[in-house]
């Protein structure tokens, strides 16, 4: 299993963020300086190796599930056996 996670980089507008640090303020959240929204993505997917997951899931993120532009990404892998 892949966990991918892809984030805007520094400097890019966060209208969503903006938004969400609104909201919490209005409801009475106090303190929070700052928010960043992201995306979270799940695979689950074959390999041979660890390698070879690593090499599929960073094309992935790079070509697919981010735009490399304006997000950054990292991800975490998980081995299931069976």
């Amino acid at each position: 299993m892949a966990r991918v996670f892809v984030t805007l980089k520094k400097g890019v507008l966060d209208p969503q963020g903006n938004a969400t640090k609104k909201a919490l303020h209005t409801l009475g959240y106090e303190g929070v300086d700052e928010v960043r929204v992201g995306k979270y993505i799940e695979l689950t997917l074959t390999a041979v190796s660890l390698a070879e997951a690593e090499e599929k899931v960073s094309k992935m993120a790079e070509k697919v599930l981010s735009n490399p532009v304006i997000e950054n990404f990292r991800y975490e892998l998980e081995e299931r056996i069976g």
